[in-house]
């Protein structure tokens, strides 16, 4: 398994490998980047089909990270852990608790959350043996689920794509391909369909479809027949690299803004899609609202203000949007910059990470 000479490995502070005899846990964490404060990130239990394949989405998810928080303006820098393990079969309270004790060897320079695999409820299980974790329902935000948030914070970064992208300044009558109806998908096909929008949905599981038909009157495709829909916008809500070689000719959107990470296959598939007119939100920033929920985590929590603070995620995207079009760049290499910008601009002053972290 190489590391240093992996194409994802961009600068990482740490990587640790984790393995319990007892339950069978392999695990890695990633740290990339603590400039900005501690690195926060979910963690993801998947049955990976190798441990080259983990290592390199756990890699590029907390690069993802580290650039989610600088662009979020939150004092967190970037990681993530993922579980080589099948959630529905392998996971038990003996291996979250192994878990647990593998992120609290590192001191606090990780912080774990829930993510695809897990939940708060196993969070709960993990901070029995650590005190590194956060959104469990002890925080002050509820049952401790990000996912709202998450929600809200790409709702409305579809408007400001909407709105960059078509000129209209609402949803009302837009139509969106909806892929994904998990945690986060089924909270934005609500919001969409609240607004207005005409909704086309896919996902593996019938019973989320047949929800969202019967709830929110939506259309129903094939998992594979959503890139072939022909919407105003595509928002990704399951795993990433779905836009691709493949997937990414055959679109017939012209925004795509979800909530999934490392939604691009590779970097060049986003001037792919500008090539094509396409407007893409980059992940990063329009699925931060579940960090800045962590954010806002505590005995004192307020939802509204969570939200709201969620709900910035537009101004962000319009930065992104307009600089883009100025610079004559993909959004994503715009984005890349400007999170790059505020990391050094952070390391230049000698921002101290204990400090920013003491806010949290």
């Amino acid at each position: 398994m190489a590391v240093f000479s992996s194409p994802s490995f961009q600068h990482h502070e740490q990587v640790a490998f984790g393995h319990d005899a007892e339950t069978g846990m392999k695990a890695i964490i990633a740290v990339h980047d603590t400039t900005l404060g501690p690195a926060v990130g979910g963690c993801r239990i998947w049955p990976y089909a190798s441990d080259d394949e983990a290592l390199e989405d756990v890699l590029r998810l907390s690069r993802g990270m580290t650039y989610k928080a600088a662009m979020a303006g939150l004092p967190y820098g970037g990681g993530k852990s993922v579980i080589i393990a099948d959630a529905k079969v392998d996971k038990s309270p003996a291996l979250l608790a192994a878990f647990g004790r593998f992120v609290d060897s590192l001191g606090g320079k990780y912080i774990t959350a829930e993510d695809v695999g897990s939940s708060p409820a196993d969070m709960e299980i993990v901070q029995r043996y650590t005190r590194h974790v956060a959104g469990t329902s002890d925080g002050g935000a509820k049952d401790g689920d990000p996912s709202p948030a998450t929600a809200w914070g790409v709702f409305n970064g579809i408007v400001a794509a909407v709105e960059s992208r078509l000129g209209k300044g609402d949803l009302n009558g837009v139509h969106v391909a909806v892929q994904g109806l998990g945690n986060v998908g089924k909270h934005l096909a609500r919001f969409l369909h609240e607004a207005g929008a005409r909704l086309t949905v896919t996902d593996l599981d019938p019973a989320a479809v047949h929800r969202a038909v019967e709830e929110f009157g939506a259309d129903a495709v094939r998992v594979d027949a959503i890139f072939d829909v022909e919407a105003d916008v595509l928002a990704p809500n399951a795993l990433g690299a779905v836009l691709n070689d493949d997937t990414i000719p055959r679109l017939k959107v012209k925004v795509v803004a979800g909530s999934a990470n490392n939604q691009l296959g590779l970097d060049r598939h986003g001037e792919m899609l500008a090539e094509r007119g396409i407007l893409y939100a980059p992940d990063y920033v329009i699925n931060a609202g579940g960090i800045i929920n962590i954010r806002h985590e505590g005995p004192t929590y307020d939802q509204e203000a969570a939200f709201a603070d969620c709900a910035r995620i537009y101004d962000t995207l319009m930065t992104v949007f307009e600089r883009a079009a100025a610079d004559k760049l993909p959004t994503n290499v715009v984005a890349d910059r400007i999170a790059k910008e505020r990391v050094e601009a952070a390391r230049q002053a000698g921002t101290a990470p204990q400090k920013l972290a003491a806010r949290a």
